[in-house]
């Protein structure tokens, strides 16, 4: 692997310039944790220097000089040294010797691993620091000795002490971006990051193992990782190296906590000598927090139970976690994770007899979201006797894996033993959930509907009824998905969870049709039932979180989305595996990136929902439309038809619901593929879809593409009494009556001021985008505003121009028609003498500087002024940013 590029470290990078360079001159000693990138800050500090202000040395001090008088600093001074001198004597020679190599330059003198130094090392450098003209910056390793000479630098003032932190995830992601060459999925940078604790050389090391074993590989451009680690031999050896050598005790202490962790201070002294726990402590083994009102121990450092748990035998690997299932057994599971624990120890060592508890666990451990485990557990319920209940929960939970026809056979294998008709009921809502959404076989509602339909109990009848309604909503039978929601909702005694299902049906498709305030109503009320409804369908909360995402995006509410996105859901969904939920989630976040402009975020918030839904057909197609909106908007015409292509082919026919999303995508393809007609044309036809269907919230979104195509003032819909058809802006303002909330009316004044030609109301209309965090969108009505203003060389083009430029470079990349229509086009040759005027370099200066006379340029820059309708230099910069280069690139 190559040698990594810096990231990072800002603030500290400062910190030492500052030391160096500032008035005061102090120098600064950074001390960490091996690995924390210390000797790499210090490089990258001094090497920012410049030669020809200061002499600098750095000295890489070892354990193999330090028993050698100078040692450490043998690569700064000469190999012989004068003799007959006392100590004194050597170390004012030595000052002397820097002295003149630096030639009247201030030294900087920089010391990695200071606490390696010998003592006469280690007192030249204290010396060195009280010269004047001189500083003195290092690194020193916490826990290590250091030398009494190197401790007085900052107990004397000479230097300040600062203490180098794990790198922030920020930082952590950045440096994964760079060693990558590519984006990283967040939820993968976020495991890489916690496992390193924010250490680089351990998160390099962490990267080798995962590249090497495939588990981290790069799927639609971004990288992700599976989160299974199989640690490679440099890796082990430097945790090894870390944990030193271990009593047997205190082995027990660190191996009992590495398969129990967090393991509770009272559980732990029951099982080893506390003095052992002690001993673990202080050694920086484990760490012990307050949690609640219990007393928790963990592992100091992740890594160290991945290695403990790989080097422990087998059999003691068995016997410690049936150790930790006796010992909390024995106190009682008082905590709710307790079950979870027993039950995965139990499982984990081999002893796991009782299928009720195993059941117990598995249903705990879906309601969590943890999928994985939850899997575990559940196969093991069924394989000890658990019966249609575990059969029914194992294939429920294997459908959420993306193991369809696995659950098929689960499910069917138990089809002769269903006792009665209340678990029929719930084998057959498995069943058809796993074959619709698992299988995309749509006849599944048919056959789910008529073996239902023969049950008599109410609240066994509610659930096949339930579960019918949100199927035929998904498939575009609106009529009777309400019909049967409301059938259900109107049965006393139908169970919470099968109430709660059918509200969510009524719930999306009220979103849909614009009645956005019921719809947040409906599902406020969904969530108000949660206790209720979380242990018999945990899955629930997808349509909980689909008929709030779609409100949230109707509504244009992007704090709403931010909220969601950052919600315990989002937590959950993440660290248990529960990908639709994560996918779901990611589509969300990229949706309300691409709304700010932020087109960074959204393209990789987009291509971490298609990773992560690569094998689900549920919300793949969705995903890719938003990954191809998000191409897009930074104008990759190549990648938008490629994601349209994959949405395309990985949309199931069941989840034919999503098809606004879908087509209001392919139209974004079109346009930025150049065919503007053909987008127009699409848009159109999609809006009279929508109106026919009944998707009010859905046709205002769509509208608002054709006003940002500028076709505002374009017929739409079926021809009216009068024998005409309304405009896109008479519609939206339609509409606006109709459909809840702040945005419908918004978008419709923007239809109208740009069906009017009003650069003022087009300006007033953005400032209200704006603030509702609709960047873009803001960003569009001003440049349509500007290119009003900019035909009529009105004085007021000036100031549009610096209000689009200031939205613009709140934004990244964006390549939308709506900014790029009428844009004025500049010649290679126009741009760089543009760009370089902007700057403020003179006409002679830009002759000299492209070889060109002085009246060339003077000619060019009167066609720039004439191109971008500017008056002159002062206001040529505002308008070089709200239009890109010949090269793509902004002047911002």
């Amino acid at each position: 692997m190559r040698r990594w590029r810096f990231v990072g470290r800002t603030e500290e990078l400062d910190r030492l310039t500052s030391a160096v360079t500032g008035v005061q001159g102090r120098g600064v000693f950074f001390s960490g944790s091996a690995g924390i990138g210390k000797s790499r800050l210090l490089r990258e500090g001094v090497a920012a220097l410049p030669e020809g202000e200061y002499a600098s040395w750095t000295i890489a001090a070892s354990a193999t000089t330090a028993a050698l008088p100078f040692g450490g600093l043998v690569q700064v001074l000469p190999a012989e040294q004068p003799q007959g001198l006392s100590p004194a004597g050597i170390l004012r020679w030595a000052v002397d010797v820097l002295q003149q190599q630096a030639a009247g330059r201030r030294i900087v003198l920089a010391v990695d691993d200071a606490h390696l130094l010998d003592p006469p090392s280690a007192a030249l450098v204290h010396l060195v620091a009280r010269v004047d003209n001189s500083v003195v910056v290092g690194t020193l390793r916490d826990g290590e000795q250091v030398p009494l000479p190197i401790r007085a630098l900052w107990t004397d003032g000479l230097v300040d002490h600062a203490v180098l932190p794990p790198l922030p995830p920020a930082d952590t992601t950045g440096l994964l971006h760079a060693i990558l060459d590519g984006p990283v999925d967040d939820g993968s940078a976020d495991r890489l990051g916690r496992l390193s604790a924010g250490n680089p050389l351990l998160l390099r090391e962490l990267v080798e193992a995962a590249r090497s074993s495939g588990e981290l590989a790069s799927t639609y451009g971004l990288w992700t990782w599976t989160g299974v680690l199989e640690l490679a031999p440099s890796l082990t050896d430097l945790i090894d190296t870390r944990i030193g050598r271990l009593t047997p005790g205190v082995r027990a202490v660190v191996e009992l906590v590495a398969f129990g962790e967090p393991l509770g201070l009272h559980l732990l002294q029951q099982a080893v000598d506390p003095v052992d726990v002690e001993t673990a402590e202080e050694r920086g083994l484990v760490a012990v927090a307050h949690s609640d009102r219990r007393l928790n121990v963990r592992l100091a450092h992740p890594l160290y139970g991945e290695v403990m748990r790989r080097q422990c035998p087998v059999s003691r690997t068995r016997r410690l976690q049936a150790q930790l299932a006796e010992l909390l057994e024995s106190v009682g599971k008082r905590r709710r994770d307790d079950l979870l624990k027993v039950a995965g120890w139990r499982l984990a060592s081999g002893t796991a007899q009782d299928p009720a508890m195993l059941l117990g666990a598995a249903g705990q451990a879906f309601a969590r979201y943890d999928v994985p485990l939850a899997t575990r557990l559940a196969r093991a319920a069924l394989d000890a006797g658990g019966g249609i209940d575990a059969a029914e929960l194992l294939a429920t939970i294997l459908m959420f894996a993306d193991r369809p026809t696995e659950a098929l056979g689960v499910l069917d294998a138990v089809a002769a033993d269903i006792p009665d008709n209340q678990r029929l009921a719930r084998w057959l809502t498995v069943r058809a959930m796993v074959s619709y959404w698992g299988l995309s076989r749509e006849s599944t509602v048919e056959e789910m509907a008529r073996r239902g339909g023969k049950l008599t109990d109410s609240a066994d009848l509610a659930r096949i009824r339930a579960f019918e309604a949100i199927m035929r909503l998904h498939r575009l039978d609106t009529t009777a998905a309400l019909r049967l929601a409301q059938g259900v909702l109107d049965r006393p005694a139908a169970s919470a969870a099968a109430r709660e299902l059918a509200r969510c049906t009524v719930a999306h498709l009220q979103a849909m049709q614009g009645q956005l305030h019921r719809s947040a109503v409906a599902v406020d009320l969904v969530q108000a039932e949660v206790a209720n409804w979380r242990a018999d369908m945990p899955y629930l909360q997808l349509a909980v979180e689909l008929a709030r995402g779609t409100r949230l995006t109707l509504a244009g509410d992007l704090a709403g989305i931010d909220a969601l996105v950052a919600d315990e859901f989002a937590d959950l969904a993440d660290a248990g595996d529960f990908r639709l939920g994560s996918g779901y989630l990611g589509i969300l976040a990229a949706y309300a990136a691409r709304l700010r402009g932020r087109s960074d975020a959204a393209l990789r918030a987009a291509l971490g929902a298609c990773a992560v839904l690569a094998t689900s057909r549920v919300y793949a197609g969705l995903a890719q439309a938003e990954r191809a909106q998000a191409a897009a908007l930074r104008g990759d015409a190549g990648q938008a038809a490629e994601a349209m292509a994959e949405a395309d082919r990985t949309h199931a026919p069941g989840m034919a619901v999503l098809y606004p999303w879908l087509e209001q995508a392919r139209g974004a393809t079109l346009a930025v593929g150049g065919d503007l007609s053909g987008a127009v044309d699409h848009l159109t036809g999609l809006a009279d879809r929508l109106r026919a269907d009944g998707f009010a919230g859905h046709e205002t979104l769509v509208l608002h593409d054709l006003v940002r195509l500028d076709r505002a003032s374009a017929p739409v819909g079926p021809i009216c009494s009068d024998g005409g058809r309304r405009t896109v802006a008479q519609r939206l303002t339609e509409l606006s009556d109709r459909v809840d909330g702040a945005l419908p009316p918004l978008l419709a004044r923007h239809a109208r001021a740009a069906a009017q030609g009003s650069p003022d109301e087009l300006l007033t209309v953005a400032d209200d985008l704006d603030g509702r965090g609709l960047t873009l969108p803001a960003a569009e009505a001003t440049a349509a505003a500007v290119r009003l203003l900019r035909r009529r060389r009105s004085a007021a083009a000036g100031p549009a121009r610096e209000r689009l430029a200031a939205l613009l470079g709140r934004c990244d990349v964006v390549r939308t028609p709506a900014l790029q229509l009428d844009a004025p086009n500049l010649s290679t040759r126009e741009w760089q003498v543009a760009r370089l005027a902007a700057d403020g370099v003179t006409s002679r200066a830009i002759a000299q500087q492209l070889f060109l006379s002085a009246r060339t340029v003077e000619n060019h820059l009167q066609r720039v002024y004439s191109k971008l309708g500017v008056a002159g230099r002062a206001e040529l910069l505002a308008a070089l940013r709200t239009i890109p280069g010949p090269d793509g690139t902004d002047a911002h």
